[in-house]
């Protein structure tokens, strides 16, 4: 496909290019009550990450376009990297040949198929800070410290986007192994993607399969590195819009392989299944005010642990830019499971969790 694509672009002739800055400021206040103890503090991203990017598009003829896009996260509370200090453009990096009728082939760190068949089924739009959705996916607990999670973006990344053909889109992705050292040393190994997507008549249905070889992490008070296992992703997403109301419902169970014999995962007993469940409504009440619910379960097999909460949201649109939000969210933890959002840590094992926030949004 790529041999494809280069073919049509030698014949094309450049005719025209742009490219674009935008953004999110993103700031809101926390109020968190973790296993009894309460914290007050400022965080960034709420409502939507904080980032600022390039995108830029070259006609190259033909119906054949180049297209690139780079962009950062960051913490408007302090200045600092979002997720990965060490990553000028954590969110996405990559470079594309596209066409009107073949679709696309791009390379680059980028969002994977799964993250695009999930995104439309979540009320909370999968927001690395306050989605419920995205806490529950990327928990690290006792019993699941050899699962792999799939984490939304990949680098070294591959990915074929076809034309939407009716409403109907296919994603294919292969990414290569990839190593950070953030929030600890992990090494993810090999990984495939593939998904279908339909939207129309008020309906969208997404479903994915993603296939991730064996990889490696440290985990602080271990005395050596998890081999984390090879682990199936198989995710199932629904939604409906009638009227001012959408519905949205998704599903995700992910199978590890057993461990190898004397290793780590296998001798902590560290690598269960687990599945994801949100299912949840978003409510457009006016044109400038919307409501969000959601609940959720994450729940570990082969043991007692378990997580299941809900979350409120309401957005204000002050502007076609500017907005203001407010969310809370309440999560029992039983076992010894430890769920809690995306950048907080649990106090201990089967500590409930209660979350309110209340922030601004500026797009620009």
């Amino acid at each position: 496909m790529i041999g494809a694509m280069l073919f049509l672009a030698a014949g094309g002739a450049a005719a025209e290019t742009g490219v674009t800055l935008y953004g999110v400021v993103d700031v809101f206040g926390q109020y968190l009550n973790n296993g009894g103890k309460g914290s007050w503090s400022e965080r960034s991203g709420g409502n939507s990450g904080s980032y600022f990017g390039l995108k830029g598009t070259e006609d190259l003829g033909g119906g054949l376009k180049a297209v690139f896009n780079v962009e950062n996260g960051y913490n408007v509370n302090n200045g600092a990297f979002f997720g990965d200090s060490t990553a000028m453009f954590y969110r996405q990096a990559w470079v594309s040949l596209a066409h009107d009728k073949y679709g696309s082939i791009s390379l680059g760190r980028q969002y994977q198929p799964t993250f695009w068949a999930l995104y439309p089924s979540d009320p909370f739009r999968a927001n690395e800070v306050l989605s419920p959705l995205a806490a529950a996916a990327t928990t690290v607990d006792r019993n699941t410290l050899a699962v792999q999670s799939a984490g939304g973006r990949s680098s070294n990344a591959v990915i074929y986007k076809s034309p939407n053909m009716g409403g109907a889109q296919i994603w294919g992705m292969y990414a290569l192994a990839a190593t950070v050292t953030q929030p600890y040393p992990q090494t993810t190994g090999n990984m495939l993607d593939i998904a279908g997507t339909y939207s129309g008549y008020g309906l969208y249905a997404g479903l994915s399969y993603q296939f991730q070889h064996a990889g490696s992490k440290s985990i602080p008070g271990l005395p050596a590195a998890v081999n984390t296992v090879s682990v199936e992703h198989f995710t199932g997403a629904l939604a409906y819009r009638f009227g001012i109301v959408n519905l949205q419902f998704n599903y995700t169970y992910h199978k590890p392989q057993d461990p190898a014999a004397g290793s780590v995962a296998a001798r902590l007993n560290a690598a269960h299944p687990f599945s994801v469940a949100e299912l949840g409504a978003m409510i457009q009440a006016t044109p400038a005010d919307a409501i969000e619910i959601a609940g959720f379960q994450r729940l570990v097999r082969g043991v007692h642990d378990n997580s299941w909460g809900i979350q409120l949201g309401a957005d204000h649109a002050l502007s076609k830019r500017t907005s203001l939000y407010a969310r809370a969210g309440y999560i029992k933890n039983n076992g010894l499971a430890t769920m809690t959002w995306p950048g907080l840590t649990a106090i201990g094992t089967g500590e409930n969790q209660t979350l309110v926030g209340v922030g601004m949004s500026h797009r620009f």
